[in-house]
């Protein structure tokens, strides 16, 4: 059986890839189209370069907002340092710049298992939770944005604002039928603990490795812990609406912050699907597509989409190479885990037990 699934993953995982290098490369095309050189090269020449240098330090300092945060919700299962957890995200981050389908949350939660002692279910647990609240705080970011954003004076509203809010609409409602899903998971598992009910691998209605996930999930909602830490889940993506925000003002555009708000949101939505490595095409692409909400020029659009592109990147790649060695990591040693951890993974679920 384990064979079986390792083979279904390897086709899935070739799929996504060549998916991903397509979208990657049907964007680049879009965007490139009727894209005017020589004014981007003009604009990026005159950037307030200063500005720049704040934007990658608030863009950074998010990372370090992630990295707080995930010690917090791993706080039930052990004490995890706030330098190791950092250096596991940046080393993330570096396999994320360099392969496709961003293998690096699979590369970061390896390194913080070995380096902190947690098991590493307990540590993917985690990462799953990470995302879960942030795409709350997206959805309700959209529905916030959505009421407040309105069309640059002299146009009025446009269709691209129209489709946004029925996206955060839709978007919306779907979040909260999966809240309340989790929601009921989370009780059901509270109720069964505290009959003092043990679940077993071979429990007849819910199927073990599912059950140990959910014990997880348990232990961080119901950690004291757990609140802090969706307090700092709201600190990352301010932190990263006002990098880009500072971004869009050093390149000219007089763009308000709840205008950065929504480029960030579309921008993040779209580079969540299957993508090429570092998200190129994609960012280029959503970056775009978030501004012509607000009616910039698609020429000009591209140019501040490649100029953010490799300000907001270019701090990574050294931030990552330098956490990648620090980790004890080679770029081949680093290839060799991205490419065989999420099959090992499938034969290595079990949850350890404190």
């Amino acid at each position: 059986m384990i064979k079986l699934f390792k083979l279904i993953f390897r086709k899935r995982s070739l799929l996504l890839r060549v998916v991903g290098y397509t979208v990657a490369i049907g964007s680049l095309i879009w965007v490139l189209r009727d894209f005017h050189v020589v004014r981007a090269v003009h604009d990026m020449a005159n950037a307030d370069w200063r500005l720049v240098l704040v934007g990658m330090v608030l863009d950074v300092l998010s990372y370090g907002f992630q990295a707080v945060r995930w010690k917090l919700l791993l706080t039930p299962f052990g004490k995890v340092r706030n330098s190791r957890s950092l250096r596991s995200i940046f080393a993330g981050l570096f396999a994320n710049l360099v392969f496709p389908l961003r293998p690096g949350e699979f590369l970061r939660s390896y390194l913080l298992s070995n380096a902190e002692g947690i098991s590493l279910g307990r540590v993917l647990g985690s990462v799953g939770v990470e995302r879960f609240v942030d795409l709350v705080i997206a959805t309700a970011g959209l529905g916030i944005v959505s009421l407040l954003v309105q069309a640059p004076p002299g146009y009025g509203p446009s269709e691209s604002i129209r489709h946004f809010d029925r996206a955060a609409d839709i978007l919306g409602v779907i979040i909260l039928a999966l809240l309340i899903v989790v929601v009921a998971l989370v009780l059901y598992i509270e109720i069964r603990l505290g009959r003092g009910k043990r679940e077993k691998p071979d429990d007849r209605h819910v199927p073990g490795r599912f059950m140990q996930a959910m014990i997880v999930l348990h232990a961080m909602g119901t950690a004291p812990s757990f609140y802090p830490a969706v307090a700092v889940s709201l600190m990352i993506p301010f932190c990263q609406a006002l990098a880009l925000w500072v971004l869009m003002h050093s390149y000219g555009l007089q763009l308000s912050f709840m205008a950065a708000v929504v480029v960030l949101l579309v921008i993040n939505l779209g580079v969540s699907l299957p993508n090429a490595p570092a998200n190129v095409g994609s960012y280029q692409f959503f970056c775009v597509l978030g501004l012509s909400i607000f009616q910039i020029d698609k020429s000009r659009a591209t140019g501040f989409s490649i100029f953010a592109f490799i300000a907001l990147t270019l701090p990574f790649v050294f931030l990552g190479f330098a956490a990648l060695l620090r980790s004890g990591l080679s770029l081949r040693s680093m290839r060799e885990k991205v490419s065989t951890f999420p099959r090992q993974s499938l034969g290595r679920t079990t949850v350890k037990r404190s």
